[in-house]
């Protein structure tokens, strides 16, 4: 069985079994099974594929089907242009959550950013991908999970940012040192029924998606302790979920009344992002 055939066999499962890019899907599996890039796969597609990397891919592609995600079965995800180390300890970055990276540049550009604090870290993709976009940027990334907190480690060695991502234990921004110029945070916004009829907590951590009965019991609790931990001027960033914008600017209007907010929509049109900043005193 050539590499070809293997791909046009596999794209085909994953498309009976309704997976989303089951081309891409495919590659990647084969890409991860041979140990090969893509030129490397594309280049050799007429070869055989051996009886040992054939029982190992499709153990693989049976772990896909059986609904484990990518990201989990490579040990590996790819977030704004940087590949991070992915393990069951957290939550699989998700394409939208770039928004909040482009955010902060955004504001790095017509503010001065000192210290930032990325809150419920996670694999620490938020932090890191800052850091190296703004390097000699302070950086505090907090999580309540020190499993999680332990794959953020390993993803700030691999990627050269020890020095400038401090990594914080605790709940969301208690352990925080000092007051930031900038809080972005993409906490659990899921609600309990949304998980309840998804198998999403099937396979990544429950803590991290689990966001109460109306998905904002995390950030409601995030702007109760972002007033003495924000600089004058400073300003925050907050991922939420599909049809959550009414009642999570409600209660960012209530703990910051004066502060100007701003709705940012993802490539889907789902509003997504909500960014405040404070007026200086």
């Amino acid at each position: 069985m050539t590499l070809k055939q293997v791909l046009d066999q596999t794209r085909q499962i994953f498309i009976t079994n309704k997976i989303e890019e089951a081309s891409l899907e495919s590659e990647i599996l084969l890409r991860y099974t041979l140990d090969m890039d893509r030129a490397g796969l594309y280049s050799g597609l007429d070869r055989e594929i051996s009886d040992d990397e054939k029982d190992i891919f499709w153990n693989l592609v049976h772990r896909r089907v059986s609904g484990e995600p990518t990201a989990y079965i490579t040990g590996h995800r790819e977030f704004y242009g940087l590949d991070f180390y992915i393990d069951h300890r957290v939550l699989i970055p998700r394409p939208e959550t770039e928004l909040l990276v482009d955010k902060a540049l955004e504001l790095a550009q017509i503010r001065i950013l000192t210290a930032v604090a990325d809150i419920g870290t996670g694999c620490g993709a938020i932090a890191i991908s800052l850091a190296r976009q703004l390097p000699g940027l302070k950086i505090y990334a907090s999580d309540v999970s020190a499993d999680a907190l332990e794959v953020a480690r390993i993803n700030c060695q691999k990627h050269g940012v020890v020095e400038s991502v401090r990594l914080l234990h605790g709940d969301m921004l208690e352990p925080l040192p000092e007051p930031v110029d900038l809080i972005v945070a993409n906490l659990p916004y899921v609600t309990g029924e949304e998980i309840s009829r998804s198998a999403l907590a099937d396979f990544e951590p429950f803590i991290a998606l689990d966001g109460g009965d109306d998905g904002l019991d995390k950030i409601t609790r995030l702007c109760e302790q972002a007033t003495d931990k924000l600089c004058q001027g400073g300003g925050m960033l907050l991922e939420i979920g599909l049809g959550q914008r009414r009642a999570a600017v409600g209660l960012i209007n209530r703990h910051f009344p004066s502060a100007p907010v701003e709705v940012i929509p993802d490539l889907q049109g789902i509003e997504r992002v909500i960014c405040l900043c404070l007026t200086p005193n």
